[in-house]
């Protein structure tokens, strides 16, 4: 234990004092701090500011879908109407379009025959402004609907309490700004996403460095290769864990300050509550072990940083795995996949902690998935263990599949 401390000691103090950790550590909590303040900043106020022209031979049809246009708060639109249209218009609006005088019309045919729906043609100039496009479909969608009741013998008093918006106020028992926990919960997933991918390859590229530098021929000579190993691994580990310590904590005094808060928005925050923190810390750990023991054995069998980019598909895998799996587990965290996928190893540090964050999860789900993890962290140590045992003195070529078996059999 004695020998794993010094070798932790040293992993620890060697990336602690350079200026990358330094830079790193200050930086990324600015440009993520930023990028979500810029991204609100831009949702809030990014909102359509087309010129339509909408054209019908009904004009009270055409004033109501115009008026309900104007009732949507999240656009800016300039809208004209043209009711009844002549010969000469479809010409003049198609030549306003592509001289970009306007950025699309609204031509609606009334129906002929009472109960049927009218014809819809909708011309816009570009295909890619998918929010005016939902924008006019909605309101289309409404207009529509509103008549076909007030035909029904509706009154239109009684049409519009009907459709008027419904204020849903949402709850949960166990804490009240459900929204703000989930901001919490997916940046602690992207952060432990980053840390485990970045901190389990730097297991490999130390171990690459010091047998390009031939250190463990000397190292060897007074400690075991699985205490250097393991050494290794809780070192890069306690950086991580430091580095993620202070990312949280800078995320919650930015959070709080009265800047954040104004350009956020009065409703809009992240909150991490102390259970997120746990299972967070927990899950880190368990899925830290995991994977920077692979990143050893993929180090041990490596000579470069060349040959060792060859094979990190096998740790970027299972995570990108993850991030395709997350909208699914998102949408439907009890749903019998994400239950299963959450239990797999090398998916449990992400999904798991995912769905504990956002639906609660039954506790033996969770006990579950935290004694797999530690049964594949053993399995896993024990190959890596030796692969790295005899890895670590191996030159030259890159060794094949039967070599590293035959390295698993020697005792």
């Amino acid at each position: 234990m004695h020998n794993i401390f010094l070798i932790a000691r040293r992993e620890y103090l060697e990336r602690v004092r350079t200026k990358g950790f330094m830079i790193a550590t200050i930086l990324i909590p600015l440009l993520m701090g930023g990028g979500i303040a810029a991204s609100i900043l831009i949702a809030k106020h990014t909102k359509s500011s087309s010129h339509i022209v909408i054209v019908s031979q009904d004009l009270a049809l055409a004033t109501d879908v115009q008026n309900q246009l104007d009732d949507d708060t999240d656009h800016n639109m300039q809208l004209n109407v043209i009711a009844p249209p002549t010969v000469n218009t479809r010409t003049t609006l198609l030549r306003e379009l592509k001289a970009k005088d306007i950025d699309g019309y609204l031509w609606i045919t009334p129906a002929t025959v009472q109960g049927q729906k009218p014809s819809i043609e909708y011309k816009q100039g570009s295909s890619a402004d998918l929010a005016t496009r939902n924008t006019v479909r909605d309101a289309l969608g409404k207009v529509f609907t509103r008549e076909r009741l007030m035909q029904q013998g509706m009154s239109s008093s009684d049409v519009k309490t009907l459709m008027a918006p419904i204020d849903m106020s949402s709850s949960n028992e166990q804490q009240d700004d459900t929204g703000a926990n989930f901001a919490g919960a997916y940046v602690l997933f992207f952060l432990m996403y980053m840390v485990i991918m970045l901190y389990g390859m730097n297991v490999a590229r130390s171990i690459i460095e010091e047998k390009t530098s031939r250190v463990f021929e000397v190292m060897l000579a007074t400690v075991k290769p699985g205490e250097m190993m393991a050494g290794k691994v809780i070192g890069v580990g306690s950086v991580g864990l430091t580095q993620v310590s202070l990312w949280m904590l800078a995320a919650v005094i930015l959070t709080a300050t009265p800047l954040m808060a104004h350009l956020l928005g009065g409703g809009t925050h992240i909150s991490i509550s102390l259970e997120q923190v746990c299972f967070f810390i927990v899950y880190f750990l368990l899925g830290y072990l995991l994977y920077s023991a692979m990143a050893a054995a993929l180090g041990a069998m490596t000579n470069s940083e060349q040959e060792l980019q060859q094979l990190n598909m096998f740790l970027v895998m299972p995570l990108a795995a993850c991030m395709i799996s997350l909208p699914l587990v998102l949408n439907a965290p009890q749903n019998i996949w994400s239950r299963v996928l959450s239990l797999v190893p090398f998916f449990s540090p992400l999904l798991m902690y995912m769905r504990i964050s956002v639906s609660p999860v039954p506790w033996y789900e969770i006990a579950a998935s935290i004694v797999l993890m530690s049964l594949a962290i053993y399995a896993v140590l024990w190959v890596a263990s030796r692969i790295y045992r005899v890895g670590i003195l191996m030159y030259g070529k890159k060794p094949n599949l039967p070599e590293i078996l035959r390295w698993l059999k020697y005792s």
